[in-house]
């Protein structure tokens, strides 16, 4: 069975940071494009970040400077370090593959795989 998990959620104060990891098995990552997701209370989600097979990277204006998309295919895994967190950066965080060779998109349209989602709660 393929699928993606998604870890390193939590709670955290503003100011802080955390590392999120999306974790594939069942399929090799390596040649997926990630784009990380974020869904807030009463919000539609959003993209926040994505790396493409080759590296390439785009991030959300909210977070750019702050965030930071890395992938390790020797893990099989994609990271997303955030720090400088603010309380509007709480949500649930998915990370999604998408088998393209053409770059990496901040939308959510013809994902391949979806993971369930890791809380980040920013809150003094």
């Amino acid at each position: 069975q393929s699928l993606l998990v998604e870890s390193g959620g939590g709670l955290v104060q503003p100011g802080g940071s955390l590392r999120l990891s999306c974790a594939a098995s069942g399929f090799t990552l390596e040649y997926y494009a990630i784009t990380w997701f974020r869904q807030a209370p009463g919000k539609e989600r959003e993209g926040v970040s994505c790396i493409s097979w080759s590296g390439g990277k785009n991030y959300a204006d909210s977070v750019k400077g702050r965030f930071t998309i890395s992938r390790d295919n020797a893990k099989n895994t994609v990271y997303l370090g955030m720090n400088s967190l603010k309380p509007e950066d709480t949500g649930v965080y998915y990370c999604a593959a998408e088998g393209t060779l053409s770059g990496c998109q901040m939308g959510d349209n013809g994902m391949d795989y979806w993971g369930k989602g890791t809380l980040v709660t920013v809150s003094a």
